[in-house]
């Protein structure tokens, strides 16, 4: 019974990665097109439509990192050591200042 919930909790852990990786691939691949046409037809408002970019591109960055950071703490469950929480621990902690500091670059923009 308790190698089926490790197993369970693993899955999930995982897939939580994996969505968070997509949402990342995703916020990138919108942000270099969107780029990539601004340079090609809108050269003149260069500067104003990097920022909208940025911000977008932010906006990406602070939702996978959540779902990286729901998925350590999910780990946090199976995992036995102390050796190993302080490390989850350690993760968890610098995945959040990052969404802080990028959250509150959001909100200054908007």
């Amino acid at each position: 019974m308790i190698e089926i919930f490790h197993g369970l909790i693993g899955w999930i852990s995982f897939s939580l990665n994996i969505i968070g990786a997509l949402i990342t691939i995703w916020g990138i691949l919108l942000s270099l097109l969107e780029f990539l046409g601004k340079e090609i037809f809108n050269r003149k408002k260069a500067i104003e439509l990097n920022e909208s970019i940025r911000l977008r591109l932010g906006s990406y960055l602070v939702l996978s990192l959540e779902f990286f950071i729901a998925s350590d703490i999910i780990k946090t469950v199976i995992t036995p050591t102390w050796e190993g929480l302080g490390i989850l621990g350690a993760i968890v902690a610098v995945r959040t200042v990052l969404s802080y500091f990028l959250t509150k670059e959001l909100e200054k923009k908007h």
